[in-house]
C-alpha cells in the first residue's frame, strides 16, 4: 500500500501513489532544489540527499474568499436520463448505490482531465474546468470529459444502472466565489455561463454531449463536432446555437502553427543549426533544451529547423507527452517509435508488431534486434510484457536511437516537456549522457515552469540550454505589418497590437486577427484563446506572487512598490517583486515618476488586463480608493496625475472627487493646447455630475467652452492646406 497523502492547497486525503491532488489538482510531489529528486509534498528535507525542500506553493483560488474572483471557465453538466422512472420502480437503497457508483466513476473522469467536481444534485454532475486552476485548454478538457464518460457509460452500463447519460458544456464569464448560509459557504460558480451549460444539457439526446459556441470555438480543431437547430432556451431572448460533439482526436490538440513569415529568430536557428552540423560532422550526440513561455515561437522555431535539417540530408521524429487524461510512461517516446516503424494507430496489434520486429532487424544485429523489439513494445505501449530491470529498456532504447541516427542523421524534437512523466525525463537523461559515435540531436522543448519543478535538468552534462526571448519591437512591428497585410484600420491597429502582445509571436497574431475583424467591438477585452493563455500562467504563481499581481493590476500598467504596499501592507514585496520579474511578468523602470520610489510595469498589457480582469468589481472599487489616497500622498503636486486621479476615483465610486481631478486635467490640456482633449474631459465630468448640481454643471461648461472657443482659434491660426 501506498498510503496517504495530504495536500497541501486543498487539504483533502488522497491515495498516497497520486502525483497530482484529486480534487484540486495541486502536486503532491516536488523535485528537490538540489539533486532533482522526487519528494512527497510533506518532505521538509530531501529523502536522496537531505537538502532542505523548497516550500511548495499553494493552489491557486480567490484570494480573499469572502470577495471571489471573475474567471474565464467552462462548465460541464451530466445528468443520468431516465433516473425518474428506475426510481419510481427501484428500491431507494439500491438507487443510492448505484449514483455512488455512476457519480464517483464520473468524478475520476473529471480529475483526469483536470477539472474539479463542483457540486453532485441527486442524479446530475456538475464540474468547472478553469477554477480555481485554469489552463489553455480547459473547453478542450471539458468536452474530451463529457466524450470520455459518455464512453464509460456506454462500457460499464452497470455502474451507470443501465441509465444514459446527457451532457451539456458550456464556456464563458462567471464569477468563482463562496455561496451559501454562515457555516456552509462552499466555493462555486456562478452566472450566466452556468445556466446556459444546464439548458444544453437539458437539450441534449441520450447519450449526447452539446457543447456551446464559445465551447465549439475553442475546440473545434480537435472535436468532430455537428451543428444543431438552435435551441429555444427557458428564459433565453435569443435561441442558443449548439453543436454535437461527435468524437475527438486521439491526442490533445497542437495549437496550429502560424502561416506568417518567420520573423526575428535567426540568430536562435543559426545556434540550433551549428549544433546540429557538429553533431554531424563529429558523430556526436548533443541535447538542447529550448525554454520559453507559451506563444513565445518555441515550437515554429523548431519546425523551421526541421526543415532545415531535412535540407541537409537528416529526418525528425517527434514526440509530445500528454498534458491530461489516463498517465501513459514514455508516451512521448512511444511516439517516436511508432513514426520510426511507421505504426498507425489503426493497425492491429499483430500489424504493429510485425513492423516493429522488421524496423529494428533493418537496424541491428538478429540478437539485437529480438530483445530490443520486446522492450520498445513496452515504451511504445505495444504490448503487456514486464521486464525486472529498467536499465534493459534503456539500454534498448538507446541502441533503437543509435541505429536510426547512423542509418540516417536524425534530429528527434520532445515538445512540451512540463507534461512528461518521471520515467520519460529520466530515459531521456539517461540516454543524452550514454549514447556515443551517432549524429542524433535530441531538442527538448518545454515553458520555463519545467525548470522550477526539476532544477536538475538544468545541469545534466551534455545539455545545452536556450532560452528563447520576446520579439524586438521592431520584429513586432514588422510581423504586425505582415499579418494586418493591407488592412483598412492598419495604421491605427498596429501600435494597439505592439503594446499589448509584448513581443509574443503567438498574442501578435491572435490580436492582429481579432482587431482587424472589430473583436474590440464584441465588449471583449481579448481574444479568449490569449485569455486562457495568461490566466493559466497566472495561477501556476505561488499565491503571494499572484496576490502581487493582482494587487498591481488595479494600480495600471506601469505601478509603484509603495503602491503595493498601501495595498497590501507588512507583505515581503521585494521578494515578490524579485520573483515575478524572474518570471518575466513585469520589469523594473529605469527611472520613476514618484522619487525615492521604485516604478515597477507589466511585461505587456495583456498580463494585466487578464489580472485585472480576475477581481471583483467590490474589490476593484475599494482598491483604487486605496490607490488614489496613495498618489495624492506621494505626488508633490497632485494635479500632474489629475487624469490619473481622476480615473481611480471614478473606479472607486467617488464620483465627486473624479470630477474635481477631471477638471484639472481638462484645464491643464487646455494650457498645452491639447483642446480636443480638454473638451473630452469635460465631457467625462459632465457624465458624473448630477443633473439637480447645477453649480458644478455651470463650471465644468464653463471650462468646456473656453476649450472649445481655444479649439476655434487655434484651428484659424494653423489653416489647412
Amino acid at each position: 500500500m501506498a498510503g496517504t497523502a495530504l495536500c497541501p492547497a486543498c487539504e483533502e486525503v488522497n491515495d498516497g501513489a497520486q502525483r497530482f491532488c484529486g480534487h484540486c489538482g495541486a502536486s503532491l510531489s516536488r523535485a528537490c532544489p538540489s539533486c532533482g529528486h522526487e519528494n512527497p509534498r510533506g518532505f521538509r528535507y530531501c529523502g536522496a540527499c537531505g537538502a532542505a525542500c523548497a516550500i511548495a506553493p499553494a493552489r491557486a483560488g480567490p484570494e480573499d474568499e469572502s470577495d471571489g474572483e471573475r474567471r474565464w471557465i467552462t462548465v460541464m453538466f451530466a445528468d443520468l436520463s431516465g433516473f425518474t422512472a428506475l426510481s419510481e420502480r427501484s428500491d431507494p437503497e439500491e438507487v443510492r448505490a448505484m449514483v455512488d457508483r455512476s457519480m464517483a466513476e464520473m468524478g475520476e473522469v473529471v480529475t483526469q482531465f483536470g477539472g474539479s467536481v463542483d457540486k453532485v444534485i441527486g442524479d446530475a454532475l456538475m464540474a468547472v474546468f478553469g477554477a480555481p486552476v485554469a489552463h489553455e485548454d480547459d473547453p478542450e478538457r471539458g468536452v474530451r470529459c463529457a466524450l470520455e464518460i459518455q464512453r464509460r457509460a456506454a462500457e460499464r452500463a452497470e455502474t451507470f444502472g443501465g441509465l444514459s447519460v446527457r451532457i451539456g458544456v458550456n464556456t464563458g464569464d462567471v464569477i468563482f466565489a463562496p455561496v451559501g448560509p454562515e457555516g456552509r459557504r462552499d466555493l462555486t460558480v456562478i452566472g450566466d455561463t452556468v445556466n446556459v451549460a444546464a439548458r444544453l444539457q437539458a437539450a441534449a439526446p441520450p447519450e449526447g454531449v452539446v457543447v456551446g459556441e464559445r465551447t465549439h470555438a475553442a475546440c473545434a480543431g480537435s472535436v468532430a463536432c455537428e451543428q444543431l437547430e438552435p435551441i429555444l432556451a427557458k428564459g433565453k431572448e435569443s435561441p442558443l446555437r449548439a453543436w454535437l460533439a461527435r468524437g475527438a482526436t486521439a491526442a490533445p490538440a497542437e495549437r496550429p502553427l502560424s502561416a506568417a513569415q518567420f520573423v526575428g529568430r535567426d540568430g536562435e536557428l543559426e545556434l540550433l543549426m551549428g549544433m546540429w552540423t557538429r553533431s554531424r560532422s563529429e558523430k556526436h550526440p548533443r541535447l538542447v533544451t529550448l525554454v520559453g513561455l507559451p506563444g513565445i515561437g518555441k515550437t515554429r522555431l523548431a519546425r523551421e529547423f526541421a526543415l532545415r535539417v531535412d535540407q541537409d540530408g537528416g529526418r525528425t521524429l517527434r514526440g509530445r507527452p500528454l498534458p491530461y487524461g489516463e498517465p501513459a510512461a514514455y508516451w512521448a517516446f512511444g511516439q517516436l517509435i511508432r513514426e520510426a516503424c511507421g505504426i498507425f494507430a489503426t493497425d492491429s496489434a499483430e500489424l504493429a508488431a510485425q513492423k516493429l520486429g522488421e524496423r529494428t532487424r533493418s537496424l541491428l544485429t538478429e540478437s539485437e534486434a529480438r530483445d530490443t523489439a520486446t522492450h520498445l513494445a513496452i515504451l511504445a505501449s505495444l504490448a503487456d510484457d514486464s521486464v525486472t530491470e529498467r536499465q534493459a529498456l534503456f539500454a534498448s532504447a538507446q541502441r533503437f536511437v543509435e541505429g536510426l541516427a547512423l542509418e540516417q542523421p536524425t534530429l528527434v524534437v520532445l515538445e512540451d516537456l512540463q507534461w512528461a512523466d518521471e520515467s520519460l525525463l529520466e530515459l531521456l537523461e539517461a540516454l543524452s549522457v550514454r549514447m556515443t559515435g551517432a549524429p542524433l540531436l535530441l531538442l527538448a522543448i518545454a515553458r520555463p515552469e519545467f525548470l522550477d519543478a526539476r532544477p536538475s535538468w538544468a545541469r545534466v552534462p551534455t545539455n545545452v540550454m536556450v532560452q528563447l526571448q520576446a520579439l524586438t519591437p521592431g520584429c513586432t512591428r514588422e510581423l504586425a505589418v505582415r499579418l494586418l497585410g493591407d488592412a483598412a484600420d492598419g495604421d491605427t491597429v498596429v501600435p494597439r497590437v505592439e503594446e499589448a502582445a509584448g513581443g509574443n509571436p503567438l498574442f501578435i497574431e491572435e490580436l492582429a486577427a481579432w482587431l482587424s475583424e472589430g473583436g474590440g467591438e464584441s465588449g471583449d477585452g481579448m481574444p479568449s484563446s490569449v485569455k486562457m493563455i495568461i490566466a493559466a500562467r497566472l495561477d501556476q504563481l505561488p499565491v503571494p506572487e499572484r496576490q502581487v499581481i493582482l494587487d498591481a493590476s488595479v494600480v495600471g500598467d506601469f505601478f509603484w512598490q509603495g503602491s503595493l504596499e498601501a495595498l497590501r501592507p507588512g507583505a515581503a514585496l521585494a521578494q515578490r517583486i524579485q520573483e515575478l520579474e524572474r518570471r518575466d511578468l513585469i520589469r523594473r523602470s529605469p527611472s520613476s515618476r514618484i522619487r525615492g520610489d521604485e516604478e515597477l510595469a507589466f511585461k505587456h498589457a495583456l498580463i494585466r488586463e487578464v489580472a485585472y480582469a480576475t477581481l471583483p468589481k467590490g474589490v476593484r472599487e475599494e482598491r483604487h480608493g486605496v490607490v488614489a489616497r496613495f498618489l495624492e500622498q506621494a505626488a508633490g503636486n497632485p494635479a500632474t496625475y489629475a487624469s490619473i486621479l481622476a480615473h481611480h476615483w471614478r473606479e472607486a465610486g467617488d464620483a465627486r472627487r473624479a470630477t474635481e481631478y477631471l477638471l484639472i486635467a481638462a484645464q491643464h490640456a487646455g494650457r498645452g493646447w491639447a483642446y480636443e482633449e480638454a473638451v473630452n474631459l469635460c465631457s467625462q465630468a459632465l457624465e458624473l455630475i448630477p443633473q439637480g448640481d447645477r453649480a458644478r454643471r455651470r463650471r465644468a461648461l464653463m471650462v468646456r467652452a473656453v476649450a472649445l472657443q481655444s479649439g476655434g482659434h487655434a484651428a484659424m491660426d494653423f489653416p489647412r492646406g
